[in-house]
């Protein structure tokens, strides 16, 4: 027992010895401005916030809503996007940030389809719209998020594309301040 009570003292010192070596090794704290990997997301806040969205999708519509903002010191935009019906039948959490150093933009999507549906999809920046590209052994699924500064809102366009590149129309989102 005694041994037990040593061991795990032993472990408790090193634990706070490794966290403490950590804090005195971090760099001072920076303003987010200056932060690497933040500059380049001014476009990316124009989507924080929260949001009603209106999605076609099979000829239905349907009502979500989306509630955005900035995490793991201001480096990705993380979008939690839950539909209206109560319970909800789905919700996602996705986590966006630019790659300076690529140039791009990268998507990382979870939602209640489970891990074998996840997936992490990149694009570029054209004008006021990215293109993520989703690629998976089914194919490549993209999803364009398209901002329209004149009127504040987001469309968020999801088409699957074919072997020969032809895309194919799978939802709509139109996304609008509710806040």
């Amino acid at each position: 027992m005694k041994n037990k009570l040593l061991h795990r003292g032993t472990a408790a010192v090193l634990l706070a010895a490794l966290a403490l070596s950590g804090c005195a090794s971090a760099p001072p704290e920076q303003p987010v401005a200056t932060l690497p990997g933040v500059e380049g997301d001014a476009f990316l806040a124009n989507l924080a916030g929260h949001w009603d969205i209106t999605r076609k999708i099979r000829g239905t519509i349907v009502r979500n809503r989306l509630d955005s903002h900035w995490v793991l010191q201001h480096r990705f935009l993380e979008l939690h996007m839950v539909d209206v019906a109560r319970p909800p039948k789905y919700e996602a959490i996705v986590l966006i940030g630019y790659d300076r150093r690529r140039d791009r933009y990268v998507a990382h999507w979870t939602d209640t389809y489970g891990a074998g549906y996840s997936g992490v999809g990149y694009g570029r920046r054209v004008g006021d719209s990215v293109d993520f590209a989703f690629r998976s052994d089914d194919g490549t699924f993209h999803n364009t998020f398209t901002w329209n500064p004149a009127e504040r809102t987001w469309r968020s366009r999801m088409e699957s594309e074919g072997k020969d590149g032809a895309r194919a129309f799978f939802a709509e989102d139109l996304l609008r301040r509710a806040d």
